[in-house]
């Protein structure tokens, strides 16, 4: 069976598939499944980029980067080294 909502009507109804069905449905859920750790890794590397960026400006300047500041951003740039990557992050915390 398969639930799904009736826009028309707004009922929420049962369709029964087929096996065939069924089956294709069970392999796209599968392959949904499999990829949960790769978009999970994109989304922490976006995170990461952005964090990155926000302080990309003082990487720009005459000066020098505070040494916590470089830390900070190397940090960020071994986040994907972490134990756990891509579901259990710790992040570092920006310096002042």
């Amino acid at each position: 069976m398969h639930i799904i909502k009736n826009v028309t009507t707004g009922m929420v109804e049962q369709i029964p598939l087929t096996v065939a069905e069924e089956t294709k449905r069970d392999a796209e859920e599968a392959a949904y499944e499999a990829g949960a750790d790769d978009r999970a890794a994109a989304e922490v590397r976006a995170e990461r980029n952005s964090l990155i960026s926000a302080t990309d400006y003082l990487a720009l300047t005459d000066v020098p980067l505070s040494t916590e500041m470089t830390a900070y951003r190397q940090a960020l740039r071994d986040i994907t080294t972490q134990d756990g990557f891509p579901l259990t992050i710790e992040w570092p915390t920006q310096p002042e």
